[in-house]
């Protein structure tokens, strides 16, 4: 924590690979984060897809905190669990705040860590794609936070909010957990490529790949207002 600088906490290798007193806490780190997206409604703030994938790369590491595999491919199993339990969670938190108090975020001022407008797509997407928004707003920055509230506001029956809760969850943290720490291998076996040399091109990349469609939706809707008028 000497060179620590407040730009690391958007960074996900900060977390994964971060120690306290010089015990490792990485998967610590990586558990609550996920939790944190929708249990705590951090969603837009911290790192998510980004993490899960390098948390693919580091899984030997973050793994053998609790206990050590020698299987590979049982390593990254445990931790997509794992992760997987994490985001259950968190959604079930949401949902149940959505459920009992969530009708005063349409109230709540703007501030840093709250923006109205967010809740206010999430609710519209939810109501587009229903139950299966639940699963889509994994792979999605700052709906997947919202998501979860909105079905616990609108009270969707527990039972199917669950099943779409623990698939989406599992289809999550198993994607993209198995695509970083098999990318890794791929690109280290085929091309001598050390992935973990080039942390920072691919938290852009993936920055990237996982905003875009939230940008082309926000385009979309500033087009469509206009054609409106135009009309």
């Amino acid at each position: 924590m000497e060179d620590f600088h407040w730009t690391k906490l958007f960074n996900p290798e900060f977390y994964i690979t971060m120690e306290f007193g010089g015990v490792p806490v990485g998967i610590y780190m990586v558990l609550f984060i996920v939790f944190a997206e929708t249990g705590l409604f951090a969603g837009f703030f911290l790192p998510g897809d980004s993490l899960l994938f390098l948390s693919g790369i580091y899984s030997r590491e973050l793994v053998e905190t609790f206990f050590y595999i020698p299987s590979d491919f049982s390593n990254v199993t445990v931790l997509s669990l794992l992760i997987a339990a994490a985001a259950t969670l968190g959604n079930i938190f949401g949902y149940w705040f959505g459920a009992r108090s969530g009708q005063f975020l349409y109230q709540k001022e703007d501030s840093f860590f709250f923006k109205k407008k967010y809740l206010q797509e999430s609710q519209v997407f939810f109501e587009r794609h229903g139950g299966k928004a639940i699963i889509f707003a994994r792979f999605l920055p700052i709906v997947r936070t919202f998501v979860p509230i909105i079905a616990g506001i609108v009270h969707m029956e527990k039972t199917r909010f669950m099943f779409y809760n623990v698939l989406s969850s599992i289809m999550w943290s198993f994607t993209l957990v198995f695509a970083g720490h098999y990318l890794y291998g791929f690109f280290l076996d085929e091309f001598d490529l050390d992935l973990k040399k080039h942390i920072e091109k691919i938290i852009l990349i993936l920055i990237a790949v996982t905003t875009f469609p939230l940008v082309m939706k926000a385009i979309k809707s500033r087009k469509k207002p206009q054609s409106e008028d135009a009309a």
